[in-house]
């Protein structure tokens, strides 16, 4: 990508809306527009990682053996009243009607339609274990929307939903998301900690926050240190075993873990004072296991082994793509803007040409840059007229990992400067050895 040729409305000044980091980041780098309170649009900056983001939850999702699916916004609240949801959800619940008058909703989750997709077509115990799951925007009419995309009324939702024949069988898919969750987190760079946590309006009696530490964090959360130091689970994790899964799942809540709404101050004293952390946390992820909550008024089952009806037991989990974006800038930033993890970043390397028109700074950008597209890089060539000081706060600002500068004072003597974006290290290295740095992104 070509800076010039691109669309990219930063801001120089800091907006006064703005509460917390990562609103201000997301605005300020031209991530986003806001459009009416707590709904945004996603400009190419912000869509780049956006769409990053999703494609490492869809790879683990996959990885876990859920298979992907895609539902519709707009819902019937007629699957609703089926339920016993419609008239209970709250005004978070965006109703509408349509020409008709047939009353509708703009989906704030999908419970209600993913059963009555599986009660039609899954008729035999044969056809289980099943998880579906669709990355799909939701609306909450959230009372008080604020920080940015932190807590917007529009948002990207991965939600997967289970179906099983048995308890033991749908606690093993939970186990499955489970482990899947911490595997998601640990790639975009982050220590998500599995909290109790509170069912809410999903329901059931088995639930799971995943709490990334921030002192923006909407609500204060209590834990056990060692979280911190826990290993994530391996890439080639057995997602069939059960007795693997399960050890996983009892390893990350054999310690003190929980939210606000959860928290026992009793067993909490009773963790050594020197490991107990008490701090602020952001929910990056949610997972529920509810039974037969839903299949028993939709009437969803299955002939079992004896051929008798057997109700589904089901379980859902939520990951908000769009709320990782803030949470990954809270998680990591400076004075200078956004630091990214290296799999989600916008760009992968920017090519900085600090003399637009030159020859010769022009004739080296351009090979660097084609090189580095040629090895699968993600790059962009800034190629633009700004001053030097422009295009540096610009390229940290937006969090490109590397940068490789080609100035004319340095390309005088064969040298072009590296630039890691997290630590500010720097290095002047010759044309060639630049090119021989960056040998290839991996498959």
């Amino acid at each position: 990508m070509r800076l010039s040729r691109y669309f990219l409305p930063l801001l120089r000044d800091t907006p006064k809306e703005a509460e917390i980091v990562s609103h201000r980041l997301m605005l300020r780098a031209g991530m986003i527009r806001q459009q009416s309170a707590g709904i945004y649009s996603w400009l190419p900056l912000g869509l780049r990682v956006l769409n990053k983001i999703s494609n490492v939850i869809r790879e683990e999702q996959n990885r876990s053996g859920a298979v992907e699916i895609l539902m519709p916004t707009i819902q019937s609240a007629d699957l609703w009243r089926e339920s016993g949801r419609y008239d209970a959800y709250g005004k978070e619940m965006l109703r509408i009607k349509d020409r008709h008058d047939r009353d509708m909703l703009y989906g704030p989750t999908n419970e209600e339609m993913v059963t009555e997709i599986v009660r039609s077509y899954v008729k035999s115990y044969k056809d289980l274990p099943l998880n579906l799951y669709h990355i799909q925007w939701k609306f909450r009419d959230e009372v008080r929307p604020r920080f940015g995309v932190m807590r917007g009324r529009e948002f990207l939702m991965k939600d997967a939903y289970s179906f099983d024949l048995d308890k033991d069988a749908a606690r093993h898919a939970y186990n499955r998301m489970f482990t899947a969750y911490l595997r998601t987190f640990a790639r975009l760079g982050l220590k998500a900690i599995p909290m109790k946590a509170d069912t809410g309006p999903i329901g059931g009696d088995l639930s799971h926050e995943f709490i990334v530490l921030a002192s923006t964090g909407e609500s204060e959360v209590f834990c056990h240190s060692d979280y911190l130091n826990f290993e994530t689970p391996a890439a080639d994790t057995d997602f069939d075993s059960v007795a693997g899964l399960q050890g996983v799942f009892d390893k990350w809540t054999s310690l003190y873990a929980a939210t606000e709404e959860m928290h026992d101050k009793a067993a909490f004293e009773a963790v050594p004072e020197d490991k107990r952390v008490s701090a602020r946390g952001i929910e990056v992820g949610h997972i529920f296991y509810f039974g037969t909550k839903y299949s028993e008024p939709m009437g969803a089952a299955v002939a079992g082994p004896d051929g008798q009806p057997v109700l589904l037991h089901g379980g859902s989990y939520g990951i908000g793509p769009s709320r990782l974006v803030a949470a990954l800038i809270e998680a990591g930033h400076d004075d200078a803007g956004i630091v990214w993890p290296e799999e989600i970043a916008p760009f992968d390397i920017a090519v900085i040409n600090l003399k637009a028109g030159d020859a010769a700074t022009d004739g080296a950008a351009e090979r660097i840059y084609k090189d580095l597209l040629a090895k699968g890089y993600d790059a962009v060539l800034d190629d633009t007229d700004d001053r030097p000081g422009a295009k540096f706060a610009t390229a940290d600002l937006i969090g490109v990992p590397w940068q490789i500068i080609v100035g004319p004072k340095g390309l005088a003597e064969g040298k072009v400067e590296i630039k890691r974006r997290n630590g500010g290290e720097r290095e002047l290295v010759s044309l060639e050895a630049a090119l021989d740095r960056f040998k290839g992104r991996a498959a």
